[in-house]
């Protein structure tokens, strides 16, 4: 059943971005900085770091400079360290930063992409073209929001990715992540729309950004490994959660992926018990819960 499995996988750590956005309490730098190093200590290479976005639209992600200059000054060699960007105005001060790689998110939705980044596909599509034509040196993923379902219009279908992913492939961009934002996919969905995409766009490299609002995480990214896909978006301690998706829970857990994986002698390079270790800074310096199944059951402590 399971002889489609990869034997490895990377796992793309956005807890920094994605699970630090939503917290109310303003994380001092120093504390960020030093949730980053001890990612990269447990052996992740590859970080969302944070957003250049406007301060007063997410207050929390205010030093985001300082944040990529001093992770990158030190660990520039060791990890890919990446961004996310509403705009060319954004992916410029990414550059100036010391940013090499920014995600752009696009909602498949209409409804969630005004509600987002208020704008239409026409706009998004324009504007993208623009950050390409502007930093061609810098790599630009796409970010495919409610791919699988939208909190305003429903089940999206495979064919309406496919379409705004035609779009996205004709401006050259070869990095795309599939993404579960309101954490209601099921595993059949997951499959059929990863190996879909998987055969329309060949030359693509594909990645799952996995919600869990209905505790789905895990069984998803296992349909997820069986249609091919080896690059999965974690957020450590399960933090994260989008604003404009009513009732959208954080993400499926840096850890708990970790610890599937490892049991599966699926390798990530990643150390589970250092991840815990983590998870426990975490709980002490972020105002927000612990959402890992892993660290909520306590179970690490009887496992080898």
């Amino acid at each position: 059943m399971f002889k489609q499995l990869p034997t490895s996988v990377t796992i793309a750590e956005v807890g920094p971005r994605d699970g630090f956005q939503n917290v109310k309490t303003f994380i001092p730098t120093a504390d960020k900085i030093a949730i980053i190093e001890d990612l990269i200590a447990a052996g992740i290479k590859n970080f969302e770091l944070t957003s250049f976005v406007s301060p007063k639209a997410i207050p929390q992600l205010a030093d985001a400079a300082d944040v990529c200059r001093i992770i990158l000054a030190k660990y520039g060699s060791q990890i890919n360290g990446s961004a996310l960007v509403p705009n060319l105005r954004g992916a410029q001060s990414a550059w100036e930063a010391g940013i090499r790689e920014v995600a752009c998110v696009i909602s498949v939705s209409t409804s969630h992409n005004r509600a987002n980044i208020n704008r239409t596909h026409d706009e998004s599509i324009a504007d993208l073209a623009k950050m390409l034509e502007s930093l061609p040196e810098m790599t630009v993923r796409v970010d495919l929001a409610t791919a699988f379902a939208c909190p305003f219009d429903g089940w999206i279908h495979p064919e309406a990715v496919g379409a705004l992913a035609t779009r996205i492939h004709q401006l050259g961009v070869r990095k795309i992540v599939l993404a579960d934002t309101i954490g209601v996919a099921t595993p059949d969905r997951v499959y059929a729309l990863s190996t879909y995409m998987r055969q329309q766009f060949p030359d693509t490299d594909f990645a799952l950004h996995l919600h869990d609002t209905r505790g789905m995480g895990l069984s998803n990214t296992l349909a997820g490994l069986m249609a091919g896909i080896t690059t999965f978006e974690t957020s450590i301690a399960g933090l994260g959660g989008c604003p404009f998706a009513p009732g959208a829970a954080g993400n499926t857990a840096t850890e708990d992926m970790v610890n599937m994986l490892r049991d599966m002698n699926i390798t990530t390079g990643v150390s589970r018990e250092k991840l815990i270790e983590v998870v426990s800074l975490v709980a002490e310096k972020v105002d927000a819960p612990v959402n890992s199944h892993l660290a909520k059951a306590k179970l690490y402590e009887c496992l080898n």
